[in-house]
């Protein structure tokens, strides 16, 4: 598959000899302007950007910035075009995050090598990065599956959970624009890597109470309720020692305030409508929507239908609304996923799913 060369001059001739010294190897696209080059990045995602620094309104230094202020566009290699030879310029370039600078007029043998180079390098960059998070995941969702079985729980509530925190997210990412600056597709990724981890706090909790057959006596509903403060803690100190994994701060949210309602009475601190974070909101409908409909020891899980009904009855009170709403426009998509679920218990590969 060609890879797409996104080039970025305001002269046209430039332009057009650039262009034409690609175009046999890569799938070139212009733009005059550094507006015009962030339209087309909003609407497709280039492999590398050809960048002139010289241009008017909006020079190749602005253009490079807030490419960096979105995260699926950061990461796409730069290589400045100038025709300066001041290396103060060239400094300022590196500085700001660009990847190479290629001075005009245009070379086609450097040209293509730069190029061929740098796009080489992203790959790579891309395939290890995919394999460290592959890895990562793994580590993860095995150290919540040991927390689940402890739990008395094999029937794959992690994976279901995070199944239904991303069809939820995607529901509400469509909802409105508003609602999609809110939850920006990388957050909504990170989240859903998150989810797994939300109840790693019932590791502190003894076994008389998490084993428990039957309801809980009040006493003992109280030290339950302490996994959402020991879990934040677990996440946070996991978060000070790996602060690069940008996810761990959505799981420290998602852990402490997945069992907050939206009306202000639930736990840990009680927090009220929007105190309390979006990912746990989220989460709070996939929690309880798996928990009911699941079988457990002491009760027979919930038709959807019942559940349903449970989650309508919750909006203002329970669930925040907008995700009241987000679940009904997929619901059939929640009862589908269980049964999905259920035929991979029997099969022995509960978390196949959610891992591919």
């Amino acid at each position: 598959m060609q890879s797409t060369v996104l080039v970025v001059d305001d002269n046209q001739a430039d332009l057009r000899n650039v262009q034409r010294q690609l175009r046999d190897t890569y799938l070139v696209i212009q733009a005059k302007s550094g507006e015009q080059a962030l339209k087309v990045c909003s609407k497709m995602r280039p492999d590398l950007i050809l960048l002139t620094i010289e241009m008017p309104e909006m020079d190749g230094f602005e253009v490079l910035e807030r490419l960096g202020r979105t995260p699926a566009l950061s990461t796409i290699p730069v290589i400045f075009l100038s025709g300066s030879n001041d290396i103060d310029v060239e400094i300022k370039g590196f500085q700001r995050g660009a990847a190479d600078f290629i001075a005009k007029p245009v070379n086609k043998s450097i040209l293509l090598h730069r190029v061929g180079h740098h796009l080489r390098f992203h790959h790579y960059q891309h395939m290890l990065e995919e394999n460290v998070r592959e890895l990562e995941g793994g580590i993860v969702l095995g150290f919540c599956e040991i927390v689940e079985f402890r739990d008395g729980n094999t029937g794959g509530h992690i994976g279901r959970s995070s199944r239904y925190v991303q069809l939820l997210g995607e529901t509400l990412r469509k909802q409105s624009k508003k609602m999609a600056d809110l939850l920006p597709e990388s957050d909504l990724d990170m989240i859903v890597r998150a989810a797994p981890l939300h109840d790693i706090g019932k590791i502190g909790i003894r076994d008389q109470i998490l084993l428990k057959p039957g309801p809980l006596e009040q006493d003992e509903y109280e030290v339950m309720k302490k996994h959402s403060s020991l879990g934040g803690e677990i996440l946070r100190r996991m978060y000070w020692r790996t602060p690069t994994q940008r996810y761990l701060k959505f799981a420290i949210q998602i852990a402490e305030s997945h069992h907050e309602r939206f009306d202000g009475t639930g736990y840990p601190k009680g927090l009220r409508g929007e105190e309390i974070p979006l990912c746990a909101r989220i989460m709070a409908v996939a929690d309880v929507y798996d928990a009911l409909t699941d079988d457990r020891c002491y009760r027979k899980g919930l038709s959807h239908w019942e559940t349903r009904q449970i989650i309508i009855d919750g909006a203002d009170r329970h669930f925040d609304p907008r995700l009241v709403e987000a679940f009904l426009k997929i619901e059939n998509q929640f009862e589908h996923e269980f049964g999905q679920f259920r035929a991979e218990q029997s099969e022995g590969g509960v978390l196949a799913h959610f891992m591919h």
